[in-house]
């Protein structure tokens, strides 16, 4: 690739190109923040198939389906309760603030041009903090698809979960500090060979399953698919849908990366959404159908449907295949979050709300001194192994805080929405039937963002967590302490 350095530029995110439009002049501008240089690396655009993955990548995951498959036909509603209270409206609005600016995007600008820098910096340390909360989770999993490769009585050894859990994540950290150009290659081979043909080869198993006349684990019809709301704990299993649909918004921090912003990015991301609603839902029912609700692991429980599906089939040597294929695509999903949360909390440093310390960059133009922070706080949270019964509840329990975490977010990112409609006429993409339609949208997003914030705090059933009291304080202590530390940061912007 040709490098050219721009000495002189006074708006350093003008995009320049090379006649041919395929290379990105910006490879070097010095900028002065609070009294530091950074080097700002800008890549080449991004193809709209990239982008459509790069989304895709950063919301689905297989690993969320034995989460949602363990409430069985229940799960139906709850996938289509979740879309059209959660998915479709954080889309929709994500596409219309990602239209704002086609040099900036990301829930820190959005909430940052609506309510100003404060709450900018509230916002992106929810992301952030509920990123690192989740960590864990997706780890475990991970660990616990490994561990169906060695042994699959390991993933019941804590010493083994922790150890595999904090190794992976610190691998992947260092792969991230090589920088964006290597990430996004990695991501996209991941997304594609890791999570959509898995997804899909599950799904297709599944319907052959219930061709041939296999018996089915759950009974599908309009009396079994509603949850009862005498058993509010099966209203539980929204935590792991909205956690499954979170990360719509993530691709606005690339805006300037984007190939024609305004068109691109809102069909990108309502295409992708619908591809995540189909994998997630079918994914999930394709689990349910094959296992019976108690033989379902968390972390494991995909292995478990692909070891019954091969086995049915005669087919038992590909399962290693699949389960490589299933830790490639954890690995991207996982390579996309480590680093564009870190990205948004830098914009936050480079303002002053946190120590300049943190405002570090290598030679990769990556956050570094952030991200080996971050990696330092998931170590230490996989010390919860410690004091909770069961892989299960370790998993369980992360994500219902990383949930919460997400859902406020949310709420802040539907409020801004609402208040930049009235500050910024409609620039590209914007919501059907104008302020009404906009106003309508964020009003069924809030309620699906309250909904999920109180059922948080439901223990969910068959999974041993103590008392439904101390489980819920446990979720109020631990929102508590991730949150504390924005406020923390405020006050001490208010003395710089």
């Amino acid at each position: 690739m040709k490098q050219i350095i721009l000495h002189k530029l006074i708006d350093y995110s003008k995009d320049f190109f090379y006649p041919d439009k395929k290379i990105q002049l910006i490879d070097l501008v010095n900028q002065t923040t609070y009294g530091r240089k950074k080097t700002l690396m800008v890549l080449k655009k991004l193809p709209f198939f990239a982008l459509v993955l790069l989304i895709v990548s950063a919301v689905d995951s297989n690993r969320n389906l034995p989460s949602a498959a363990i409430y069985g036909a229940p799960l139906i509603f709850f996938f289509l309760f979740g879309a059209v209270f959660f998915l479709f409206p954080v889309s929709l609005i994500s596409a219309e603030l990602g239209t704002l600016s086609e040099k900036k995007g990301g829930i820190y600008h959005w909430v940052r041009l609506a309510f100003g820098e404060k709450f900018g910096v509230i916002a992106i340390w929810l992301q952030w903090a509920q990123a690192v909360s989740w960590f864990p989770t997706i780890l475990t999993f991970i660990a616990g698809t490994g561990a169906y490769l060695i042994h699959p009585e390991l993933m019941h050894s804590k010493i083994y979960m922790v150890s595999a859990i904090t190794s992976v994540f610190w691998i992947l950290t260092l792969v991230n500090l090589q920088g964006i150009r290597v990430s996004a290659k990695l991501n996209e081979t991941f997304c594609l060979v890791g999570t959509l043909v898995p997804t899909v080869a599950l799904i297709v198993l599944g319907i052959i399953w219930i061709t041939k006349g296999e018996p089915l684990a759950i009974s599908v019809s309009m009396s079994t698919i509603f949850p009862s709301f005498k058993e509010l704990s099966q209203w539980t299993a929204l935590v792991a849908i909205m956690t499954s649909f979170a990360g719509m918004e993530l691709a606005g921090v690339h805006m300037r990366s984007i190939k024609n912003p305004r068109r691109s990015f809102p069909k990108a991301v309502m295409i992708a959404s619908f591809v995540v609603l189909a994998s997630m839902l079918f994914g999930a029912l394709s689990i349910a159908i094959v296992l019976p609700t108690r033989d379902i692991h968390l972390a494991a429980g995909l292995m478990q449907v692909f070891a019954a599906f091969f086995h049915q089939f005669h087919l038992d040597s590909w399962i290693v295949v699949v389960t490589l294929m299933i830790l490639v695509g954890s690995f991207g999903n996982l390579i996309n979050w480590i680093s564009a949360p870190a990205l948004g909390l830098l914009h936050a440093t480079e303002h002053g709300y946190l120590p300049a310390f943190f405002a570090k960059e290598n030679k990769k133009g990556v956050a570094s001194r952030i991200l080996i922070a971050q990696a330092v706080v998931v170590t230490c949270l996989c010390l919860l192994f410690r004091f909770l019964p069961s892989v299960n509840a370790f998993y369980w329990f992360l994500m219902a805080i990383s949930s919460s975490l997400y859902t406020i977010m949310y709420v802040m990112m539907f409020c801004a929405a609402i208040a930049l409609k009235a500050k910024f006429p409609p620039n590209g993409f914007h919501v059907p039937f104008g302020n009404f339609g906009l106003i309508a949208l964020c009003g069924i997003g809030l309620i699906g963002c309250i909904i999920t914030i109180i059922v948080t705090f439901i223990p969910p059933p068959d999974i041993p967590i103590a008392s439904p009291l101390k489980y819920a304080m446990m979720i109020f202590v631990g929102n508590l302490i991730f949150i504390c530390p924005a406020l923390f940061l405020l006050l001490k912007k208010k003395k710089v």
